[in-house]
């Protein structure tokens, strides 16, 4: 008996090990846009933790483009090792013709070390870091504010996306507690004309969904908040789904479309809330190359009108 044990075992490690090569792309829509607007496309995409060894996975990003959305957000960790640059930029290169607009996560800043896994069963898993960040997430922003992506690391921006006018407001990675809510035009502190209502939608962007950030981008007005960083759980249970989220968020909203703070604002209960998609992102750490039920992922949103 016990050997059928370890051979289960080793079965599901490999299965959960094969998986972070299933790439997939989401498809869902939202009725958010004004009555009688055209729809609009927007491709999340999101926790590449790209090294330079994943080929396939370049070549599967670098694919994304024949989708031909309107509008790129990329809510951080694109980085995995010291020499993830290049490989990056050339996975993001047909993405970064577009309209795009990004935040950083912390493997934009750090290089990933090895962790205890049992760290994430606790109410607070993060690993106070001391050290100066040792990746090139600075080269990285620089490459896509130079492609003309907004940048909205405790910022504020506008896009134009289809000949469409977006506001756009952004925090750097709450999980690292770098988050500086930026204030509204006009008031002390923000650095850009954009506020909300200053286009058909405005935009909340931040890699990790703490709740106190869902709140502060739901109070702003945010029609739609996009997040990453929970990787869908990683490991999930069929039937119960993910088991941790590392942050604060509910299990139940750890991946997909959901409302903030209430129900999904086309259910009952939800007329207040904004919309909120959560990635579960297209990588993993190169020290837990695993995902069970829980496939890597892009996502490609269609605004509809309401």
């Amino acid at each position: 008996m016990l050997g059928g044990l370890v051979a289960a075992g080793a079965a599901g490690l490999a299965y959960a090990h094969l998986e972070t090569k299933l790439f997939t792309l989401r498809r869902v829509s939202l009725p958010v846009l004004p009555p009688g607007e055209p729809d609009l496309r927007v491709l999340h995409v999101s926790d590449l933790h790209l090294t330079p060894s994943q080929q396939r996975k370049i070549d599967w990003v670098r694919s994304l483009a024949a989708l031909e959305p309107h509008l790129v957000v990329d809510t951080g960790d694109n980085l995995a090792h010291r020499d993830s640059l290049g490989p990056v930029l050339h996975a993001l290169e047909p993405l970064l013709a577009l309209p795009g607009a990004f935040v950083m996560g912390s493997n934009d800043y750090y290089e990933p070390r090895p962790k205890n896994p049992a760290r994430y069963l606790l109410p607070d898993a993060r690993v106070i870091i001391r050290r100066e960040p040792d990746l090139p997430g600075d080269e990285l922003g620089a490459a896509m504010r130079d492609a003309g992506w907004k940048d909205l690391t405790n910022r504020r921006d506008v896009v134009v996306a289809d000949g469409r006018r977006l506001s756009l407001v952004g925090v750097d990675d709450p999980h690292l507690d770098r988050d500086e809510f930026p204030a509204r035009a006009g008031r002390p502190g923000t650095d850009t004309g954009a506020d909300a209502g200053d286009g058909v939608l405005h935009l909340g962007v931040s890699h990790a969904p703490y709740t106190r950030v869902l709140d502060q981008m739901h109070d702003d007005g945010a029609d739609v908040i996009l997040a990453g960083h929970t990787h869908g759980g990683q490991l999930c249970l069929p039937g119960v789904g993910a088991l941790v989220t590392n942050c604060d968020i509910d299990r139940r909203r750890a991946k997909g479309l959901h409302g903030w703070p209430g129900p999904r604002p086309d259910e009952a209960g939800g007329a207040g809330s904004s919309w909120l998609h959560v990635s579960a992102g297209a990588g993993t750490s190169p020290y837990a190359p695993v995902r069970f039920a829980c496939r890597p992922e892009a996502t490609l949103l269609t605004f509809t009108a309401r």
